[in-house]
């Protein structure tokens, strides 16, 4: 079932942005779900795809498709976890690449959330029945350290630090080319790429501020062992800023665009080592997880290249 709306723009309606428009012009629909109607393509202007800040003209004739959510029941399933460490308020876990956060379209089976069902007597219920438990994600295809909550309570703590930057992540990624600089900071907005709705990338008006502070750990001439520290935590932030860069991340399916002789499912992209305050305990926690195999494999091939 979905919704339809079609509206005429008059005289009155010129110039203001479509996002605002149609929050005074639908119920019940928020401004984030109006631009997240537009991303998915539920919105269009004069049969085009445009972005949230897109100036209404006259005569412009809006359609929009507000497609009504199905239930979904989401299933405990028992799925292997690598568990780092686990007390009553919180899990931390080393995912596997290749493994989806969470249920979404397409995606309702086989997730970390259907894993985490399975393991844990209770999880946290902040982010509702489709994401319980889950305080920050990593994509699809990174591998590495992440914490879900048990309690509401060990959830809003754990997400004020991350918010705020108490809580710290370090990833570790290897890139096509040779970093000159030794550590260095990027910084570039970053929204929904112009014409592939399903990538990010930097832009220059309606992102969202990004910033990763960045360290080369070893340099093999074609490619750079770096370390990245996240000060904000966007959509594919690490990937699109070392895209920005012209150093994409080894392997990236998405924003990779540099073949490599080396063979791995996805991006050599690792959250190595997760660092926050207990949330009810108040202790120091730092947890590490190992370089996936193929990316180890990797670094082997290159420091004996190295060596010759």
């Amino acid at each position: 079932m979905s919704n339809q709306f079609t509206f005429m723009i008059t005289e009155n309606d010129v110039n203001q942005r479509l996002d605002l428009y149609l929050v005074d012009h639908i119920k019940n629909l928020s401004r984030s779900h109006i631009q997240k109607k537009i991303e998915q393509n539920q919105i269009f202007v004069n049969d085009r795809v445009v972005k949230s800040n897109y100036k209404l003209k006259l005569s412009d004739k809006i359609d929009v498709t507000i497609e009504e959510p199905k239930p979904v029941e989401i299933v405990p399933e028992d799925i292997p976890l690598d568990i780092l460490y686990e007390d009553e308020h919180l899990i931390v876990i080393n995912k596997k690449r290749g493994m989806v956060v969470h249920p979404a379209v397409g995606n309702y089976t086989g997730t970390l959330v259907n894993a985490l069902l399975f393991h844990c007597d209770d999880l946290s219920g902040i982010n509702g029945e489709i994401r319980p438990g889950i305080v920050h994600r990593l994509d699809k295809d990174t591998s590495g350290v992440m914490v879900a909550a048990k309690s509401d309570i060990a959830h809003l703590n754990l997400a004020a630090q991350i918010k705020a930057k108490t809580a710290q992540r370090k990833y570790l990624t290897i890139v096509h080319g040779n970093i000159k600089e030794d550590e260095g900071v990027i910084e570039g907005a970053i929204g929904r790429h112009a014409t592939d709705r399903k990538k990010m990338s930097i832009v220059f008006e309606g992102g969202k501020d990004a910033i990763t502070k960045f360290r080369v750990l070893e340099r093999f001439g074609e490619y750079t062992l770096v370390e990245c520290s996240l000060l904000t935590g966007r959509t594919h932030q690490i990937r699109v800023h070392m895209t920005y860069i012209g150093h994409p991340v080894l392997g990236d399916p998405k924003y990779g665009t540099l073949k490599s002789p080396f063979k791995i499912e996805g991006q050599a992209l690792h959250s190595a080592t997760l660092e926050f305050i207990h949330p009810i305990t108040e202790e120091e926690k730092f947890f590490s997880a190992p370089l996936p195999e193929d990316m180890e494999k990797i670094l082997k091939v290159l420091r004996l290249k190295m060596k010759r």
